[in-house]
């Protein structure tokens, strides 16, 4: 488990180097084996995340927690919600 501010990451993946779809598709594969109410956070350097990610997460109707960006990536942080 990660602890960023007050939000206790339960599943961390490191997807910087991997390119568009390979963050997104990390993401929805994380989100599947994680239980309600976990929070899963993706590392990612594609630019693309940015819009292919919170999009993903919004149609999926899990949480956005936060884009936070890191020296040379993004972390996502997203809650399950069903």
């Amino acid at each position: 488990m990660l602890d960023i501010g007050n939000i206790i990451i339960d599943k961390e993946i490191d997807a910087r180097g991997s390119f568009c779809p390979g963050p997104l598709m990390e993401l929805i594969r994380g989100m599947k084996a994680l239980h309600v109410g976990g929070v899963l956070a993706v590392l990612s350097s594609d630019p693309g995340s940015s819009k292919d990610i919170p999009a993903w997460i919004q149609k999926a109707g899990h949480e956005l927690i936060g884009v936070f960006p890191e020296q040379g990536y993004t972390r996502f942080v997203a809650r399950k919600t069903h």
